[in-house]
């Protein structure tokens, strides 16, 4: 039996707005984000089954309102799809985090029914998107995102700052890039925490001013801790 899955977070108030939930951790990704505080579950294997996981989802019904995949990157993994299946079958809400990278998953899951929350990580710009992500795949996030502006599911936008990374210059202009992409509600801001694990290397991360000085349009920029 494959093992997917890193580890369960067996409840959590803060990662599914409004719901109580559990969070199901996949291994792997695609990406290697310098500052990605789950180094041991971007580059570890899975340790659990689906069938574990199900058998989990299944002694939580009636105790929790939701379900979160995260990761890692848990649009990578095919299974996500009988585990989706039988989650909303007990009835539970399911939200997804996701870097955007597979916009047909997420075209599949949306078509399907079975998501109903997305928080979609913006990572950075095209010119910048190599050295933060050390990948090439921005056109599948703005793929992505146009995808999730089209659809009726609610979505998120958010954008994690290390000060090394990501300038108060560069959040101006990744506002203007959700405007100009039809984007409107809250634009979250994650800081980097320092003195914690992450993938790479990286000094310390510096705030500069009050992110919500960014608003504009359409678009509400909040600072998230």
């Amino acid at each position: 039996m494959p093992t997917p899955i890193y580890s369960i977070t067996p409840f959590t108030l803060l990662d599914f707005p409004g719901k109580t939930a559990c969070i199901i951790w996949f291994a792997g990704c695609n990406m290697r984000c310098t500052y990605c505080y789950n180094p041991e579950i971007v580059l570890g294997k899975g340790r659990m089954s689906i069938a574990k996981a199900l058998e989990f989802i299944r002694s939580r019904r009636g105790l929790l309102q939701g379900v979160v995949l995260s990761g890692g990157e848990c649009t990578l993994h095919p299974t996500i799809f009988p585990l989706l299946e039988a989650a909303k079958g007990y009835g539970f809400k399911v939200k997804i985090d996701t870097n955007g990278s597979r916009p047909t998953v997420l075209k599949a899951l949306i078509t399907q029914q079975l998501v109903d929350y997305i928080a979609l990580d913006f990572k950075a710009l095209e010119h910048r998107y190599q050295a933060i992500t050390k990948s090439g795949l921005f056109p599948q996030f703005a793929e992505s995102l146009a995808l999730l502006n089209n659809s009726n599911v609610p979505f998120e936008v958010r954008t994690t700052v290390h000060s090394e990374l990501i300038t108060q210059n560069d959040l101006r202009a990744m506002v203007s890039f959700l405007q100009q992409h039809a984007y409107k509600g809250n634009y979250y801001i994650q800081h980097y925490v320092n003195g914690v694990p992450v993938l790479g290397t990286l000094g310390r991360s510096l705030r500069d001013e009050n992110p919500s000085v960014l608003s504009a349009g359409d678009i509400q920029v909040v600072e998230r801790c």
